[in-house]
């Protein structure tokens, strides 16, 4: 008898039960018991001058009238009779639990559980309980499976199998932060006493689920770096070179990372590390000093991104860094005609192409390497896990840096990204003005347009978004056609307007993008679709309309299309926020340039969601805890957690056998994300 004893044991659970348990994410008894409840209901019953309108509570008093079942509608009745309180009487009603009935029997004292209705003093009963005491455990259900037979279940379980259930967090974690055994945990989880015992046990469950995930990802990292890789034997001098080389003196937070990297690099174990930093804090450059650290010692690398503009880019501006330096670059994308890409697909292979910049063109089975030691990937969370992945299996397990400008809340770095070690650039280099931000309503738009055509005389260039393409008779929000029609009779023809939208192909953007980096118009009014990364440092102004229509992680990555240059700069918020989560929005974005504070602030105030496009879509699914809300447990279990695995023998210290014994069960060798 154990805990990994499928629920089929139970009495009662045949196939189709099976089935319906299943599709709840129980398939075994272990699963059962900690399928936790999500409230509590508690059935202490009160007095009626005690409730409050709309309350629910439990009424116990004696049955004063036989139940009445009235059928109305298609498959719609109703059960209803009097209860008689001290000497009071209040009406019941169930509805659609005919069957109820046999438990109502005048005379008798019964306790019934709904919401009173102060005003008619009525009773909308939801269920009748067993006992007036006490606490009722409330689980998620379906169609397929009533709460009641859930609960059933769970009590037989525990009954049956309590003795099985071992304590899996080390006793000395325990006692530091005070949590409860296993063993009891469950127990208070699904029977408590009180909302305080409630309480107790699902701070322990909480803590206990995120311990097991940062521990299931600590034995991915250890998978990983047990698997051999490549050390970069790099040379130091050469890449002192290069630094001396530069114009401007790296920031502390470069020189941090940039050691990070180049430590990893070193080592004989594959690297895996992510490189997030905010917008202007100079990713490039660290990214060159690892492209040039790899091609020292005499390996090529491969950098991936996710349009042809952001690769070209990329290869114009490593091209002026490495001007001096023996780095021999080629671009590699879809519109690479096919005769060059015949010379330059020989050259990778035999090794003569150290730097290969392109899209996923890359990973195309024709594109063969010599000998490929680093691979960046650019944005990467704009790739499929597919794509990222053939570019990782390309060579002999290259070492993969990602980056990403989108900054990342601490809950996502903790969670999503948790099997990645994490390098973080967080300080602006300096001279870097901050793009000041100003809100506005919709009756100061004039004000605004005024402001970009001083603008605009000074030879600027303006960024002009809105959520919408075309007007929508659904949403009361300006749209890109009307607005480029506007600043067209506006500005033109002294100032030229282009147009970007969603609908453009992949080309048709990036054309739009390159004619408005070449000034070839000065106002870009666009939708969302504006290129993370494409610098235009002469765009000094963002102007959104309906502002509050978007999320704080977008609006900031919106407003990171100005100020790529010495160049005052400016963000115009165009909003009439309608609620107070949209008004905080607005009012954070004036305060604070901050991406990092800006993103968990949005994490906060709208929830997991899709925060970064990708990865697949922000936060894993945890049954108790909760990664905003619970951040600081959160914290606490990943460091606990990276502390055991710090020493490679963790599983032989007696303390830790049962965790070991669990994990081995239950995950080692899965994935961390299944």
């Amino acid at each position: 008898m154990a805990l990994s004893d499928s629920v089929q044991v139970l009495p009662s659970v045949g196939p189709k039960r099976l089935e319906a348990l299943q599709d709840l994410g129980i398939s075994t008894i272990e699963d059962l018991l900690t399928y936790f409840p999500y409230r509590y209901d508690d059935l202490k019953s009160k007095e009626l001058a005690e409730i409050q309108n709309d309350e629910k509570v439990t009424l116990s008093g004696t049955v004063a009238s036989e139940p009445v079942v009235s059928y109305f509608g298609r498959h719609r009745n109703r059960l209803v009779f009097r209860l008689l309180i001290k000497n009071d009487v209040v009406p019941v009603t169930f509805f659609n639990q005919p069957w109820l009935d046999k438990q109502v029997v005048v005379g008798e004292e019964i306790a019934v559980y709904g919401r009173f209705d102060g005003n008619k003093k009525t009773l909308s009963g939801m269920k009748i309980i067993k006992a007036a005491e006490g606490m009722d455990s409330i689980y998620p259900a379906s169609k397929s499976i009533r709460q009641s037979t859930i609960r059933n279940l769970i009590e037989v379980a525990w009954d049956k199998y309590q003795n099985e259930i071992q304590t899996i967090i080390p006793s000395a974690i325990r006692q530091r932060y005070k949590l409860m055994d296993r063993k009891l945990m469950i127990h208070d989880m699904h029977f408590p006493d009180g909302q305080y015992a409630a309480k107790l046990a699902r701070r322990t469950a909480k803590f206990e689920e995120f311990f097991i995930f940062q521990m299931r990802l600590q034995l991915v990292k250890q998978a990983d770096r047990l698997e051999d890789g490549l050390s970069i034997d790099y040379k130091i001098s050469e890449l002192t070179d290069l630094i001396a080389s530069l114009p401007f003196e790296l920031t502390d937070a470069q020189k941090r990372v940039v050691n990070e990297i180049c430590v990893d690099l070193k080592r004989p174990t594959h690297m895996n590390r992510l490189l997030q930093g905010d917008v202007g804090s100079g990713k490039t450059i660290v990214a060159a000093l690892a492209v040039y650290a790899t091609i020292t010692a005499g390996y090529q690398t491969a950098l991936m991104a996710p349009t042809e503009i952001l690769a070209e880019q990329h290869a114009e501006n490593l091209q002026k860094t490495f001007k001096d330096f023996p780095v021999n670059i080629v671009l590699l994308t879809g519109s690479t005609k096919v005769a060059v890409r015949k010379q330059i697909l020989p050259r990778i292979k035999n090794g003569e192409v150290n730097l290969i910049i392109g899209t996923h063109a890359l990973i195309q089975d024709e594109v063969q390497y010599h000998k490929l030691g680093l691979v960046i990937i650019d944005e990467q969370h704009r790739f499929g896990v597919h794509q990222r992945q053939i570019l990782r299996e390309k060579g002999e397990r290259p070492n993969v840096l990602a980056m990403t400008a989108t900054p990342i809340p601490r809950t996502l770095q903790i969670t999503s990204y948790g099997e990645m070690d994490i390098s973080v650039i967080d300080e602006l280099p300096a001279g870097r003005k901050k793009i000041k931000t100003t809100w506005l309503r919709s009756n100061e738009t004039d004000k605004a347009l005024r402001f970009v055509r001083d603008q605009l005389t000074l030879g600027r260039q303006i960024y002009v978004v809105t959520p919408l393409i075309e007007e929508s008779e659904v949403m009361d929000m300006r749209n890109a056609q009307a607005i480029y029609d506007r600043l067209r009779t506006d500005f033109e023809p002294a100032y030229k307007v282009g147009l970007l939208n969603g609908r453009m192909k992949s080309n048709e953007k990036e054309d739009v993008m390159r004619a408005f980096k070449a000034n070839e118009f000065q106002v870009l009014v666009a939708t969302t679709v504006i290129e993370v990364g494409v610098d235009v440092p002469n765009a000094t102004v963002m102007m959104i309309y309906d502002a509050d229509h978007f999320g704080l992680a977008q609006l900031h990555q919106l407003r990171g299309r100005v100020g790529r240059s010495n160049l005052a700069s400016y963000c115009l918020l165009i909003a009439d926020p309608k609620n107070q989560q949209a008004i905080e929005r607005m009012e954070v974005m004036t305060k604070t340039n901050d991406g990092f504070v800006l993103s968990q602030r949005d994490l906060e105030l709208r929830g997991s969601g899709d925060i970064l496009g990708n990865k697949q879509s922000g936060l894993p699914e945890f049954n108790v805890g909760d990664p905003v809300a619970d951040l600081k447990m959160l914290s606490i279990a990943q460091e606990e957690a990276n502390e055991i695995t710090d020493d490679e023998n963790w599983e032989r210290e007696p303390d830790n056998q049962v965790l070991g014994n669990y994990l081995n069960e239950n995950w080692k060798g899965h994935m961390a994300f299944d």
